[in-house]
C-alpha cells in the first residue's frame, strides 16, 4: 500500500500516478471516494490516494514508511523487512506518482488488495499491487507491496474496479486451503474471503497472487510475474 528500477525500493517507489484525475486542461480534479459499504470509514482506495498524496508533500520514502506496518515486506528483490530497508533512505527530490485501478475487498472488509499502475519523474511507467489490512482506529495500512515496470503505462480509469469478496458459505472458504504449495508468504483475511501468495526465486524473479472467495471457490483476481533483477543495496 506499493519496480524493477535500480531499487526495489524501485519497484515499490515504482509506484504511481497521482491521487488526483486530471482534466484535459492538466488542472487537478478530485475523484468521488469509493465506498466499501462503510459509511464514514476510509476504504482502501482513500487510503491508496492518501499515501500517494503523503509522498509527495511529505516525502516519497517517509510516506512509505508512515503508510506501512512493522511488518510491512517489499522486494529488492528478495523479500526485506520495509522499515529496515528504507530507514536511513533519504526521499528523493521527486516523488513517484501512482493511481489504483482494482480494489478487492474481503467479506469482513478487514483486508484489500489494490493495483494500478505508476510514472516515475523520468518517464518510466509500472504497475504495482498492494496488500492493506484494516487498522484498530479504522484507517488502512499495506503489509505487502510490489510491482514492475511496463512499455505501456495503465490508464488512470474513469471508474475504478471495487470487488468485495462473498459472505456466502464463509465456513468453508475458512477451512479450504489458501495457498499453492511452494509459496514463500502470504496471508489471509480473518475470515480468509480473500488471500494472497508470494514466492521469490533465487535469480529475483517473482510471482504475486490474490485470491477472492466467490461463494463457492476462490477466484485468483491478480497474478503478477515479476522478471528477475539484481540485487538493490
Amino acid at each position: 500500500m506499493r519496480s524493477t528500477i535500480a531499487l526495489v525500493a524501485i519497484l515499490l517507489i515504482v509506484r504511481a500516478e497521482s491521487v488526483e484525475a486530471r482534466d484535459q486542461s492538466g488542472s487537478p480534479t478530485t475523484r468521488p471516494s469509493t465506498s466499501s459499504g462503510r459509511t464514514g470509514e476510509p476504504t482502501p482506495i482513500d487510503a491508496e490516494r492518501a499515501f500517494a498524496a503523503d509522498a509527495k508533500t511529505l516525502g516519497q520514502w517517509t510516506a512509505f514508511r508512515k503508510w506501512s506496518t512493522d511488518d510491512a515486506v517489499m522486494f529488492v528483490p528478495q523479500p526485506v523487512n520495509a522499515h529496515g530497508f528504507l530507514k536511513d533512505r533519504k526521499d528523493p527530490p521527486k516523488a513517484i506518482d501512482w493511481w489504483p485501478t482494482a480494489s478487492y475487498i474481503s467479506c469482513d472488509g478487514k483486508v484489500a488488495v489494490n493495483t494500478g499502475g505508476w510514472k516515475r519523474p523520468d518517464g518510466a511507467v509500472g504497475y504495482f499491487s498492494t496488500v492493506w489490512v484494516r487498522q484498530p482506529d479504522g484507517g488502512w495500512k499495506w503489509v505487502v507491496d510490489g510491482g514492475d515496470g511496463l512499455k505501456d503505462a495503465r490508464p488512470i480509469p474513469s471508474r475504478i474496479k471495487v470487488q468485495v469478496a462473498s459472505c456466502k458459505n464463509t465456513k468453508k472458504a475458512y477451512y479450504e486451503g489458501l495457498f499453492f504449495e511452494g509459496e514463500d508468504g502470504g496471508g489471509a483475511s480473518p475470515d480468509h474471503t480473500i488471500s494472497w501468495y508470494w514466492r521469490v526465486s533465487p535469480d529475483g524473479s517473482r510471482v504475486f497472487e490474490a485470491r477472492l472467495w466467490n461463494g463457492k471457490k476462490r477466484n485468483s483476481v491478480i497474478g503478477d510475474a515479476i522478471t528477475g533483477s539484481p540485487a538493490n543495496k
